[in-house]
């Protein structure tokens, strides 16, 4: 089954699975996705807990956000941790442009912009979740075994999503919060699968002449870190 149609339960099905150009360029430049990776975890504890912030009446929602955030905090330590088990310096990183592109798409006025936002973090996380399961089988020792860990935690997540923002529209009596998912999850998919200049966790493929260059200079690990 394809990692892509895994997370069908949680998110609905993602309707791209990840370029193959995005795993070839993500395996040789793992040094960069590792490091975007610690942020999209720092960036993940501060969207639970602006939600937190926005909604402080939801009193089941920002409970269940507030044990995700602690979640997340964890998992940037140990990307951090791991980062420097491997030799990858922390620096600064320009952003994306996923998170944004897909932020610009959500409503604006309540109570859509709540169920707007949860759907997000769904389908942020069901990405998440596709790629590590794709990333694990990739990378060298230990990220490998790390990521195969980690689709378990992002699966829980994006259900987790789902599960909130069903509450919300139900709440708000927006019977078509699937359809507003799926509109969503097509301007996920235009992101996924559109060529990207940066390469990041949750970037698109990289230009086809950069992807060319990284399969013929072959930018892999050291043997001794691999599986």
């Amino acid at each position: 089954m394809a990692a892509a149609d895994r997370v069908a339960p949680d998110v609905g099905a993602l309707l791209v699975p990840t370029p193959e150009r995005w795993l070839d360029a993500a395996s040789a430049r793992w040094q960069e996705v590792l490091l975007d990776h610690a942020y999209c975890e720092k960036k993940a504890a501060s969207t639970a807990l602006a939600l937190i912030f926005a909604y402080p009446e939801c009193e089941r929602q920002c409970l269940a956000l507030a044990r995700l955030a602690r979640e997340e905090l964890r998992h940037f330590e140990q990307v951090t941790k791991l980062m420097a088990r491997v030799g990858v310096p922390f620096r600064r990183l320009q952003p994306g442009r996923y998170a944004a592109g897909l932020r610009a798409a959500l409503a604006t006025h309540e109570p859509r912009r709540r169920l707007d936002l949860l759907l997000a973090g769904a389908i942020i996380e069901a990405r998440s979740c596709e790629r590590f399961a794709r990333l694990a089988t990739r990378l060298p020792v230990p990220l490998g075994d790390f990521y195969a860990d980690l689709e378990r935690a992002e699966a829980r997540h994006a259900g987790l999503y789902v599960e909130l923002a069903r509450a919300a529209a139900s709440a708000a009596q927006l019977d078509d919060w699937q359809a507003r998912l799926a509109e969503l999850l097509q301007v996920e998919a235009e992101l996924i699968s559109s060529d990207d200049p940066q390469l990041r966790f949750h970037s698109g493929p990289p230009p086809l002449d950069e992807a060319l260059l990284t399969r013929a200079t072959g930018a892999k690990p050291r043997a001794s870190q691999r599986r």
